[in-house]
């Protein structure tokens, strides 16, 4: 394990700086090799360390976040597509900004449909992107600091953590469906 750490730490170094540009495109194509965002994050986390590890899986991130807008409005079949996973999955259902990115933190939640169900949210662009890069930041601290623990956890934390996620969904939703009641 110790030869591989070196090896892939030469490899870095050797790279100079095309190592973190690949590492952004990687954040940028994994949709299309079907790469959980978790993974990608843990990977910047060791290859770069905490700090430019975090700060790489936010950029590519957010360029990724960038790309899906203009996909889901250019290419009518793949907004189609989005728009029937989201009855599927959230049927009906509303949700407010604070919900969606605390969904980003789960990693086994659609990231696109995340983006998705911010796009229809959001009247503008600007918009769009304020609140899904203002959504990235925890993901891309969390995923790249405590990714490797969580998902080294033994499974009985793994379901308590997801538990603990999901009552503060709940909870967001709730405390939403209290405010928004008119008076």
């Amino acid at each position: 394990m110790d030869q591989f750490d070196q090896s892939l730490e030469m490899f870095i170094d050797g790279a100079g700086w095309l190592a973190p540009a690949l590492f952004v495109v990687l954040h940028v194509l994994r949709p299309i090799f079907f790469i959980p965002v978790i993974v990608i994050c843990i990977a910047g986390g060791v290859l770069f360390g905490f700090i430019e590890g975090a700060i790489l899986s936010f950029i590519g991130l957010s360029l990724m976040s960038l790309v899906s807008y203009k996909l889901v409005n250019r290419f009518p079949k793949f907004k189609k597509n989005l728009t029937r996973l989201k009855e599927k999955v959230f049927h009906e259902r509303t949700m407010s900004v604070a919900q969606v990115m605390l969904l980003r933190l789960m990693p086994f939640v659609h990231f696109h449909l995340l983006s998705f169900y911010l796009m229809e949210m959001t009247k503008t662009f600007r918009e769009y992107m304020y609140y899904s890069v203002l959504g990235l930041i925890l993901p891309a601290i969390i995923y790249t600091a405590f990714g490797e623990a969580i998902t080294g956890f033994p499974w009985y934390v793994s379901i308590l953590f997801f538990v603990f996620l999901i009552g503060l969904y709940v909870c967001i939703d709730k405390w939403n469906k209290y405010h928004s009641k008119p008076a």
